[in-house]
């Protein structure tokens, strides 16, 4: 999966076309999306008490779309004391503001929002599963057939993991290792001085684990089978309490009661509306229809948002409204 996503000569994410040639994420469905991030940065801003350097961090940036579209969604007060870091392995794309600072690593030390929007996702994992003997093994995948088979049994880390996390002991339970995960999740949080980390993906909480692996595979807009030959991106959902570092506060809920919050709604504009300013109510009715999207429960609106408080006070969209619980509650 490492070879396949992230390999410098053919993995899948180093394609130029990047993930907006091959499947939808909430940044390219409306821009709506990244004016959220942008009300959530100000709130961050407030809640740190508007420090003379504010970081965004955009982990997993693909082209830089949520980046560029964070900076045109905040005011110009709060802009000039920005430092946007977009952080991906791909090249820098043309066209991107040039105070974006691209790079390959989390930066540390800075204050501000770190938002991760469908990267732990893609940070590779093993899959295994149990026998018939009640052993737990290794999923292997023949890159040229795309045929899977059981493997050796899992290491002891793996073992332990699947044992805290993702339980597994009847023939044909299945189990995506999420420790490369935690750790990939726990790196970037530290690199948060002060701050507020955010982690919106696909994923499940103990209470909610599927029965079945999740891995998948997408190209050219379609789903294919999860071949880790670089043709295709790979995927699985992340098991999003196991990520949240343990020492710090923890809130959890949808990205529908999340987008919520942050003043996002696929309520339709008034008709009256329509009567006195046709032009304002057809746009509001263009909004209100990509607001659906981000919100649809059986669509977009059902990613989990993850939102870890590094020695800040928790913004005025994360108290507890309904939606938002602490992780564990």
């Amino acid at each position: 999966m490492e070879q396949a996503l992230y390999d410098p000569d053919g993995g899948f994410y180093r394609r130029p076309e990047g993930p907006a040639g091959h499947f939808r994420t909430s940044v390219h469905a409306s821009p709506l999306f990244a004016r959220a991030v942008a009300r959530l940065l100000r709130e961050v801003d407030a809640a740190l008490g508007r420090p003379e350097e504010l970081a965004f961090v955009d982990v997993g940036a693909g082209r830089g779309e949520l980046t560029a579209g964070v900076l045109a969604g905040l005011p110009a007060d709060v802009r000039d004391r920005l430092r946007p870091y977009a952080v991906e392995l791909a090249a820098r794309p043309d066209g991107l503001p040039s105070e974006v600072l691209w790079t390959d690593a989390v930066p540390r030390g800075v204050t501000g929002l770190l938002f991760a929007n469908e990267w732990l996702d893609n940070v590779p994992l093993d899959t295994g599963e149990v026998d018939d003997d009640g052993v737990l093994r290794y999923v292997e995948v023949d890159t040229a057939t795309g045929a899977e088979r059981l493997g050796d049994p899992v290491t002891a880390a793996d073992a332990a993991w699947a044992a805290r996390w993702w339980p597994a002991d009847r023939p044909g339970d299945a189990v995506e290792f999420g420790g490369p995960r935690d750790a990939a999740w726990a790196h970037a949080v530290a690199g948060l001085e002060r701050g507020l980390a955010v982690a919106v993906d696909y994923g499940h909480i103990a209470a909610r684990r599927p029965l079945l692996a999740t891995r998948a595979g997408f190209r050219s807009g379609r789903e294919v089978a999860p071949v880790p030959d670089g043709s295709c991106d790979v995927t699985a959902h992340v098991a999003l309490d196991s990520i949240a570092v343990p020492v710090l506060h923890s809130l959890w809920t949808t990205q529908r009661d999340a987008l919520r919050a942050l003043g996002v709604s696929g309520a339709r504009p008034s008709l009256a509306l329509a009567s006195t300013d046709p032009a304002a109510y057809l746009r509001a009715l263009g909004g209100a229809g990509e607001g659906a999207e981000l919100t649809d429960p059986a669509g977009l609106g059902a990613f989990g948002w993850l939102a870890q408080t590094v020695r800040m006070p928790v913004p005025a969209s994360l108290e507890p409204l309904p939606g938002w619980q602490t992780l564990g509650s």
